[in-house]
């Protein structure tokens, strides 16, 4: 059978970082340097413990302390996904990073450091700008700066992949997370709603099985903000 992943495994090869990148931003939706630090992060763990082939679902995990753009390259390069159950959230609001292969021993932790090429550079001032008119105050941009916003993003992100690995992380080796492999739960159709639930997410009520928001309890969801109640 034909490997999904072999362009990709290709491009890590190859040392092909632009290739990379494209790829992550194809479904980050756009070029930043949050994404950039996710694609070199994983690129440097894929090579460092040599977990360029992929060799079973959860043999190759990557932990994430964070859930900004960075961890879309992340997924893209190393193949590590919320949904094969190959990545782990922690909550922590870092953009820290931890790869290891099952079996391992021990793995790789990289840590972003706070990155510029140069305080001086006006591209770098002028982005600065448009980030913080159009994301931090969520101000509307002109069409001139949404189309310059880009393209300065663009540099930017290119910028963080041809810097030096030790300009942009720290780096040490950790021991392998002792994290069980998810395990498989049958489904049971909550009594209300008639919607399938996985049975560990089940809750009785009235001695019939009903699902968390049909029982009207709270439940915990992924936001921009970090794992919060809804």
């Amino acid at each position: 059978m034909d490997n999904p992943r072999a362009n990709i495994e290709n491009l890590i090869m190859e040392g092909d970082l632009e290739g990379l990148l494209k790829g992550a931003a194809e479904i980050h939706g756009h070029y930043c340097p949050g994404l950039a630090i996710g694609v070199k992060a994983a690129y440097i763990a894929c090579k460092r413990l040599d977990i360029i082939h992929s060799d079973g679902m959860e043999k190759i995990m990557a932990v994430t302390e964070c859930n900004n753009c960075s961890v879309d390259g992340i997924q893209y390069v190393s193949g590590c996904t919320l949904g094969n159950n190959a990545l782990i959230y922690k909550d922590l609001g870092k953009t820290a990073f931890t790869f290891y292969k099952r079996g391992g021993k021990t793995g790789l932790r990289l840590v972003a450091k706070s990155f510029s090429d140069g305080s001086d550079d006006p591209l770098e001032k002028e982005a600065d700008a448009l980030f913080d008119k159009a994301v931090k105050r969520r101000e509307e941009l002109t069409p001139e700066e949404s189309r310059r916003f880009k393209k300065l993003w663009e540099i930017r992100s290119h910028r963080v992949l041809n810097a030096p690995e030790d300009k942009i992380f720290s780096i040490e080796t950790v021991d392998e997370p002792d994290v069980e492999y998810a395990p498989i739960y049958n489904s049971i159709r909550c009594s209300v709603c008639g919607e399938n639930v996985m049975e560990t997410r089940v809750r009785m009520k009235d001695e019939k099985p009903v699902c968390i928001p049909c029982a009207g309890e709270e439940y915990r969801m992924i936001v921009g903000r970090g794992i919060r109640n809804a």
